[in-house]
């Protein structure tokens, strides 16, 4: 009996000595856990300016042009509002000078043969542009980020100055005035064209703290042609571009 109750005094001191064990959290073992991270976006405001190429494709339907391309430079000034959860809005006035060179052909009315005669255009175009760009950034690496963004923008004509020069006989020149085709140097903004060219713009790049380098492309909505002669005549413009851009 005595030898009894000494060997559960015995295992009674044992558990009293033993450490307290806790229930260990089931995630701790998770390979998949990560550690809690904070925002780091918040409301604020960036300026950038930027700078780079331009190339603009004007697309035709049933119009004496041929489609013709127009090469140049894009630079201006945008602002961001940077939004929670990577995302941002952007807005500004961006500046574009434009040139390019097409060719109009017409048989000679003068030369009894397939001779053709033409004008060569020489266009030089002027636009400003407003866009409205829906961001989402994605961090890479340190202060490396890639990002992606689309929405609406609208393109304002200011000028689009042909300075052509016709190499025509005097029977096509009479003809030509005659249907009210210019053969003289004139603004097709004034007459010809509709100034205001509603696109949508995709595009995105990469950022490193105060420097980015982005890519997009722009697709034309509207017709252009300000008064068709026929119901299925079109102009529509097109383009993409690559600029640097500097946060301020």
């Amino acid at each position: 009996m005595l030898f009894l109750s000494l060997s559960v005094c015995a295992l009674w001191a044992d558990d009293t000595n033993q450490p307290a064990y806790q229930i260990a959290d089931n995630t701790f073992f998770d390979p998949t856990r990560k550690e809690a991270k904070t925002e780091d976006y918040t409301f604020s405001v960036e300026y950038r300016v930027e700078a780079g190429y331009a190339q603009h494709e004007q697309r035709t339907k049933n119009l004496s042009f041929r489609n013709q391309f127009l090469h140049g430079a894009r630079l201006g000034a945008t602002f961001t509002f940077n939004l929670p959860y990577r995302f941002g809005l952007e807005t500004g006035l961006l500046y574009t000078l434009l040139y390019g060179t097409n060719e109009q052909h017409w048989r000679s009315v003068d030369v009894p043969s397939l001779q053709t005669e033409y004008i060569k255009h020489r266009i030089l175009a002027h636009n400003f542009t407003i866009p409205i760009r829906c961001f989402y950034t994605i961090p890479l690496w340190k202060k490396l980020n890639l990002f992606f963004y689309g929405g609406p923008q609208l393109q304002i004509g200011l000028a689009q100055n042909d300075y052509m020069q016709p190499h025509l006989s005097e029977g096509v020149t009479t003809w030509l005035k005659s249907i009210n085709v210019p053969t003289e140097p004139y603004d097709r903004m004034q007459d010809e064209l509709v100034r205001a060219n509603i696109q949508l713009g995709v595009g995105g790049g990469l950022e490193w703290d105060m420097y980015r380098l982005q890519a997009g492309y722009d697709f034309g909505l509207n017709n252009l042609v300000k008064h068709p002669q026929i119901s299925d005549q079109h102009m529509w413009e097109w383009g993409w571009y690559v600029t640097f851009g500097y946060r301020l």
